[in-house]
């Protein structure tokens, strides 16, 4: 089933604060850079209680994120952007029906630490307890799981994958084997996925071009097994086949030719193959 989603830009410019919302839905989503903060003071939709994520990028290979819940963002904001020096953008999410309560954003902020730390897409490490969850009415509790379906949506759609999950299809599987690599994984519209327990290259070859993004990732991804090989702690996804083939065997690689299904089928074979 399709949906609607109106984006509004309030300064006209498509990298400037704008917010977003699906069509018969009462979550919606504010995006204000760091710089745009001024705007805060201008609408006084933004001092009622919500859910926010603050989202930027660190010296580590993951983006970076803080989650957390407050009566007034416009308060809050003063001091995240006087302590926190990583982020760039605010993502704040309200509802456009009656204002929620201190509790029903405190369960937003529950459920959206908890998932996020699940995912292990982004690094958390100011979030380091997921808080209890209020005691909300079930009914409640039942509206603001729907709310939370909403934020996770209205992530995706502006392209930030913190909740992000996914779904393995076994009939997809691709794997990539030599130089001390033996690896699998799937392709998906987002890129290439390689799953946990993956056996990854420890070395990589002199003509190779970002060795040392890849030595931060092998730090920040991978584990030694008990046999010494090296393998992935989770899974680990790229924008391409190739990079992610790259990733694994420690040099350059065209994707779409090394990454084989179980009958040999390139993954060229697979997705490239002329329309019929």
């Amino acid at each position: 089933m399709g949906k609607s989603v109106t984006t509004y830009l309030i300064d006209g410019d498509p990298n400037g604060t704008k917010y977003a919302f699906i069509s018969n839905k009462i979550c919606q989503m504010y995006v204000i850079p760091r710089s745009n903060l001024s705007i805060l003071a201008e609408r006084r939709e933004l001092q009622t209680p919500a859910f926010y994520i603050l989202l930027g990028e660190d010296e580590q290979t993951k983006p970076k994120a803080y989650i957390g819940e407050t009566e007034n963002f416009r308060e809050r904001v003063k001091a995240h952007d006087s302590n926190k020096t990583f982020w760039q953008k605010a993502l704040l999410f309200i509802s456009k029906d009656a204002a929620m309560t201190k509790a029903d954003v405190q369960y937003l902020e529950h459920r959206a630490i908890e998932e996020a730390k699940e995912t292990s897409s982004f690094v958390l490490d100011e979030n380091k307890q997921t808080p209890k969850a209020p005691n909300l009415p079930e009914y409640r509790q039942d509206d603001m799981e729907e709310f939370f379906e909403d934020v996770k949506f209205l992530t995706s759609f502006i392209g930030c994958g913190i909740f992000e999950t996914i779904k393995v299809k076994e009939k997809h599987l691709f794997f990539v084997k030599g130089r001390g690599c033996d690896a699998r994984g799937f392709y998906h519209s987002s890129g290439f996925t390689i799953l946990k327990g993956s056996k990854i290259e420890k070395t990589v070859t002199p003509s190779m071009q970002w060795k040392e993004r890849r030595s931060k990732m092998l730090k920040e991804y991978t584990e030694v097994a008990a046999n010494g090989a090296l393998v992935l702690n989770s899974d680990l996804t790229f924008n391409s086949p190739s990079t992610a083939a790259t990733f694994c065997l420690g040099r350059s690689a065209n994707g779409w030719t090394s990454w084989r299904d179980k009958d040999n089928n390139s993954l060229d074979s697979v997705y490239r193959k002329p329309l019929e």
